[in-house]
């Protein structure tokens, strides 16, 4: 009843061409930045294996798709800032996640703005969807604001506009301010 399973092949080494289309498959599917894409390329090449004599050049794959606008490292960062912000993240979790994206200071400068600008609406909106201070249906007891305030703080907003939103009542109006 039970058959083994068939033991599958491995999949062959990679060369110069099966990489770009390996490349060229994964910007299609996901948006992506270069840092991203050559620790995909590297991961691959490293389960595979390398079958040409000259080694990967990755940097240049990667470089290739960025003028050829496969690419692009600061709309990528100001997309994720866009969604930061309809989530409810702050400015600290933003940076975190670009720094983990592989995203220079630079690429970033745009997207950290948005965040700035936009940082009032982020706690609104974590607030909102965790059901927090104005949008709670009841006070929260001493234990729950303790809870709430720590949920703010992972979610990267800082102290005091935390502050605002954990110790408001429920139905108060908070302004940006």
């Amino acid at each position: 009843m039970n058959q083994p399973r068939p033991v599958k092949k491995p999949a062959p080494p990679l060369n110069a061409d099966s990489l770009r289309q390996l490349a060229l498959h994964y910007v299609g599917k996901y948006a992506t930045t270069q840092a991203k894409l050559a620790g995909y390329l590297t991961r691959k090449i490293r389960e595979r294996g390398w079958e040409d004599a000259r080694s990967a050049d990755i940097a240049g794959l990667t470089e290739k798709f960025t003028s050829l606008g496969f690419i692009n490292d600061a709309q990528f960062a100001e997309a994720r800032s866009r969604s930061f912000v309809r989530r409810g993240f702050g400015g600290r979790r933003l940076n975190e996640d670009l720094r983990a994206s592989g995203i220079g200071d630079a690429d970033a400068v745009n997207a950290k703005a948005h965040m700035e600008e936009s940082i009032f609406t982020a706690a609104e909106n974590f607030a909102r969807r965790k059901r927090i201070g104005p949008f709670a249906q009841e006070a929260a007891s001493p234990e729950k604001r303790v809870k709430q305030m720590n949920a703010f703080l992972r979610a990267g907003h800082n102290f005091e506009l935390a502050k605002r939103f954990v110790y408001a009542e429920p139905g108060d109006e908070i302004n940006d301010g």
